[in-house]
């Protein structure tokens, strides 16, 4: 049986899988959409992260594919009714990753509560912005809402809440009285009215018809001058012209955008010159030890659905 691996995973994770399957592993053949429908032409199983397009197209080209693995959490870059139809098994890393962007998340509000640490250059070269950078505040009693109380939502609560933060919630699908706020010590709270109370709110909700551009400009202007947005989520679900344009204009503290509608951003972008924003090139839930988590996760529980589909796992 065949496993196509198109973006990069744990090179432990690819020794186990070559152990039983014929394993074709090429961290760039995303970027090669011809050559990567030639591997699937014969392959049983394909892991992505979330660049590869698991749609129609590439399924049609793939006519003994089983199982897909995503590396990480998100399924947007995956036509899930499409593979529903194929009886294709469809496994994410669940949970495997929540630590790294939990992490991710309060590093950047510290960072950009603080906003004293872009000033090396600065004092290396003999100057002494003191006076400009005293204005910074602290992270302990600032209150944080939680868009998305998932895995990574609530260990982000957890987290927030031992840095003596107050913490607010908004999840459609929780209801007000589900025990799982009270366990995160997480008040739920209407969007809007979470918006207008946060200091920090961070999104961490899939990117839907009913999640796209959910941060737009007349929500944008619900919150406080200073309040800080992070998104470690999806692109799409912040309005980025209208997130460039607060920042621009003071009426918002500042940002952290590990997401984004267009990845890579183009040379040329809408956050060119914004002040106090923070950008990252979707990593956030990316270190040693996550990849590590999640390459280990999915290899486990593609190989698992292979075997128990059909086939004694040995090489084609």
């Amino acid at each position: 049986m065949r496993i196509v691996i198109s973006e990069f995973i744990d090179d432990a994770a690819v020794t186990l899988l070559a152990r039983v399957f014929d394993v074709r592993y090429d961290a760039a053949l995303v970027e090669r959409p011809v050559e990567l429908g030639v591997a699937l032409g014969n392959a049983d199983a394909l892991i992505v992260r979330n660049r590869t397009q698991v749609d129609v197209a590439l399924l049609a080209g793939a006519p003994r594919l089983k199982v897909v693995g995503r590396l990480g959490v998100g399924l947007d870059n995956i036509d899930l009714p499409a593979c529903e139809a194929r009886r294709i098994d469809v496994i994410p890393a669940t949970g495997a990753n929540a630590r790294s962007v939990a992490e991710y998340v309060i590093g950047a509000a510290l960072l950009l509560r603080r906003q004293a640490y872009g000033a090396t250059a600065a004092v290396a070269a003999g100057e002494w912005p003191r006076a400009a950078l005293a204005q910074g505040r602290e992270i302990s009693d600032s209150t944080l809402g939680v868009v998305g109380f998932g895995s990574i939502g609530r260990l982000v609560a957890e987290l927030a809440h031992r840095l003596g933060m107050h913490v607010i919630g908004h999840d459609a699908a929780i209801a007000p009285d589900s025990a799982s706020w009270a366990e995160q010590h997480t008040a739920p709270r209407p969007l809007d009215d979470l918006l207008r109370a946060s200091d920090i709110v961070s999104l961490h909700v899939p990117l839907t018809e009913g999640t796209r551009r959910l941060l737009d400009a007349r929500r944008l202007a619900l919150m406080k001058r200073d309040a800080i947005l992070i998104n470690t989520s999806r692109g799409g679900i912040v309005d980025e012209a209208a997130l460039a344009a607060a920042l621009r204009g003071g009426t918002l503290g500042g940002a952290a955008l590990d997401v984004f509608e267009q990845e890579p951003l183009p040379a040329a972008n809408i956050f060119a010159g914004c002040p106090r924003l923070l950008l990252t090139p979707h990593i956030a839930g990316v270190t040693r030890e996550s990849n590590a988590r999640v390459s280990a996760l999915v290899a486990s529980e593609v190989a698992a659905a292979l075997l128990r589909r059909g086939g004694d796992g040995a090489h084609a």
